[in-house]
């Protein structure tokens, strides 16, 4: 099982513990205000989710991970790989993405996490692109995905939600011009 470390934090696979604390983070109305149409997930949605998550790790080879601060223990939220189906309209691809419980905004972590992320997806699974979706207005999520070197490429409708979203990509060949 892949587990990625980092300064501030593990990024590993799902364990059961985790599904309380992930459930409290996508209870939270304003953590779930830019993902599709702002619903909050309760524990039996969290539960399906992560899940799905541990699915894809086994057909895809990659998928979201869970984020532990490793000062404490404590579940921060998610960050990680995922084909964004949802999208139809830009695939094939992969998503890098996160989700973070509001304690941890503003520290950096996010950042951190999903420079992990993309780091495993061009270093470890050969990945030749990745793209990021944040909805129109998601000014933080934005600059988390300028911070990866990652660029807009089109602004289109999310169909399951009819939101406006920005996609933002990065190619294995930018990725490896900006960290050497």
């Amino acid at each position: 099982m892949v587990t990625l470390e980092t300064p501030r934090l593990i990024l590993r696979r799902w364990r059961e513990e985790d599904v309380a604390p992930m459930a409290a983070i996508n209870a939270d109305p304003e953590v779930m205000r830019w993902i599709r149409d702002g619903s909050v997930r309760d524990e039996q949605q969290t539960r399906h989710g992560i899940q799905a998550w541990e699915s894809e790790w086994k057909s895809q080879g990659f998928g979201l991970f869970a984020v532990e601060l490793r000062s404490t223990g404590e579940l921060a939220g998610f960050t990680g790989l995922s084909v964004p189906a949802f999208l139809p309209e830009i695939l094939p691809a992969v998503e890098v993405g996160w989700r973070l419980g509001r304690s941890h905004w503003g520290k950096g972590l996010a950042t951190e996490a999903a420079a992990a992320a993309v780091r495993f997806a061009f270093e470890e699974r050969g990945l030749e692109r990745i793209v990021s979706i944040a909805q129109v207005g998601n000014d933080a999520s934005e600059r988390i995905m300028r911070k990866l070197g990652m660029h807009p490429v089109r602004e289109t409708v999310n169909p399951t939600s009819g939101r406006r979203v920005k996609v933002f990509e990065l190619s294995s060949d930018q990725y490896a011009t900006t960290t050497r």
